[in-house]
């Protein structure tokens, strides 16, 4: 279960149960649901449609049978515990003077690819981390360019957390001077909130995924420095308008850097290598100062 988001829970389990049956829950979610759809084709009495928002409590989410505070005493003590042993990780990388990239997005946004086409064009050691809930496909297609990487497999779980990165580190053993890519599990929401101790989030958003999506997904998209914009070269193919694109993502993060890339033509992937060669260098020049 991640209790951040509340997903795995066995009273949601519970709850789903009676989707197809009746609901005795004096706060039945799924009956309000049946009833806007009812209204949804029929006349608003109250002039407008009816929505349903989970999220304007303190904790910022629901979970049946758990009160706000009990869901805030919760999700601070899990993430107090991972930002513990975040700071272990950082403090390691550090000083192996490594720079570490945790990559960001949902699923089929195009990670692995880029991800291959970047430690081609890359110069230094690279040691990568991959999380998926299942398979080892994506560390083969890492493996196969020729980087160390190992594959974290967390079953239920929708993200990475620090600890599962300082397991992988321990086996990875990074030489000093190593890029770490750090690709998380496609997921939008839960990554947001878990430091690994990297130094910096980059976001990827396929152009397929619609303009909106940092508008719907704003944390992700708070949580990161950089977003890339990719695919580009479907963008002819899919209507799509790039430059609503970077308003969007500026518009939930003022200071957000945008790259607009294609792993597949090449486009824009110079200007990503710059980035992290100018962020490296950038993190080695304020460790020597100190």
């Amino acid at each position: 279960m991640c209790t951040v988001c509340g997903c795995g829970d066995s009273h949601l389990a519970h709850d789903h149960s009676h989707d197809h049956g009746h609901s005795h829950h004096p706060h039945d979610h799924d009956h309000a649901h049946d009833h806007d759809h009812a209204h949804d084709h029929g006349h608003h009495h109250h002039g407008h449609a009816h929505n349903i928002h989970l999220g304007l409590g303190p904790a910022g989410t629901e979970v049946p049978g758990m009160s706000q505070e009990r869901l805030i005493e919760i999700e601070t003590g899990i993430l107090s515990h991972n930002d513990r042993l975040a700071q272990v990780n950082r403090a390691r990388l550090q000083a192996l003077d490594s720079f570490a990239v945790n990559l960001v997005s949902s699923p089929g946004s195009g990670k692995t690819t880029l991800l291959c086409a970047t430690i081609r064009a890359m110069e230094g050691p690279v040691a990568v981390i991959e999380g998926d809930q299942q398979t080892t496909n994506d560390a083969d297609r890492i493996r196969a360019t020729g980087a160390p990487a190992i594959q974290i497999n967390t079953g239920k779980g929708c993200h990475l957390d620090a600890h599962m990165v300082g397991h992988a580190l321990d086996h990875l053993n990074p030489a000093a001077g190593t890029t770490l890519f750090i690709e998380n599990v496609g997921n939008l929401v839960c990554p947001a909130a878990f430091d690994l101790g990297e130094d910096a989030k980059v976001a990827i958003l396929s152009v397929t995924e619609g303009e909106d999506k940092p508008l719907k997904y704003p944390d992700m998209f708070t949580a990161s420095r950089l977003a890339i914009l990719n695919k580009t070269d479907l963008a002819p193919h899919c209507d799509v308008d790039l430059d609503l694109y970077e308003a969007n993502l500026r518009r939930v993060n003022p200071l957000i850097e945008v790259i607009r890339v294609s792993a597949r033509t090449g486009e824009g992937l110079d200007r990503w290598i710059s980035w992290l060669r100018t962020n490296a260098l950038a993190k080695h020049m304020e460790q020597a100062a100190e």
